[in-house]
């Protein structure tokens, strides 16, 4: 479908099914980040799935292309970002297992109501809203940084959209870890499996995967650690095959 673009936008190819998404430098476009995890969620046959703050709808879109799933909801706070992940769904032609719905992350339970997704996915704001230099431009802040939004009010609000047993995954700094695990647990949201990512061996760790169950039972596998480089600078082999599955199928 023929969609109008915006001045400063840009169309990227997703490289998966001939899928594409618009993009605007100036404001925040995904990374490495939301392809590992949109690699390390399952989503299976028939369930339907939301992203909390998707942005301009890259996680829906990506696991619209890889899974069954029934049905993608993106959620997004800034209607420019929202504006552009509908156009995206529409250029693909996804309209009918994709929407978009611009709506506060603090409010998607009384938006959506309880009990109403099996799997719930997020890439939120690494960085609490006093760290890091504070960004001139308001949409790469409020995406970087938890000015609208906190990992309280994430886990808070997950806990309540999940059905029994459904699954919950982000993607997140693993200076947080201790943060993000206590509150998973008080949401009720069991931590199950963890994996870290390091950009070379012999680096710290600068990501870190994570699996929740509602209502699962305490007890969580820790994955091997994802290396991303090789020495020479080159992509790892499982670097590779996860962007190998981006060119599948098409």
């Amino acid at each position: 479908m023929k969609v109008k673009m915006k001045p400063g936008e840009r169309l990227d190819d997703l490289q998966i099914k001939g899928y594409k998404i618009i993009q605007e430098p100036g404001r925040f476009c995904f990374g490495m980040d939301a392809v590992l995890l949109s690699a390390f969620a399952v989503v299976r046959p028939q369930e339907e799935v939301l992203d909390l703050g998707t942005g301009t709808g890259i996680l829906p879109i990506l696991l619209a292309a890889k899974t069954e799933g029934k049905s993608f909801t993106g959620l997004e706070l800034q209607e420019e970002s929202a504006d552009m992940a509908r156009r995206s769904v529409l250029y693909n032609g996804l309209e009918e297992r994709i929407r978009i719905r611009k709506g506060d992350i603090k409010e998607a339970s009384s938006l959506f109501g309880k009990d109403a997704f099996s799997v719930i996915v997020t890439n939120p704001p690494y960085m609490i809203d006093s760290h890091g230099l504070k960004n001139e431009k308001e949409a790469l802040w409020i995406a970087r940084h938890e000015a609208c939004c906190t990992l309280k009010d994430i886990l808070r609000e997950s806990g309540k959209l999940l059905r029994q047993k459904g699954r919950f995954y982000m993607v997140h700094r693993p200076f947080r870890l201790p943060e993000i695990l206590a509150e998973m647990i008080q949401a009720g949201i069991e931590p199950k499996r963890m994996r870290l990512v390091q950009p070379e061996q012999g680096k710290e760790p600068n990501l870190v995967l994570l699996e929740g169950m509602k209502g699962g039972r305490p007890r969580m596998t820790v994955e091997p650690t994802l290396v991303v480089y090789r020495e020479d600078g080159s992509h790892t082999e499982e670097i590779l095959r996860i962007y190998g599955k981006e060119t599948e199928g098409e």
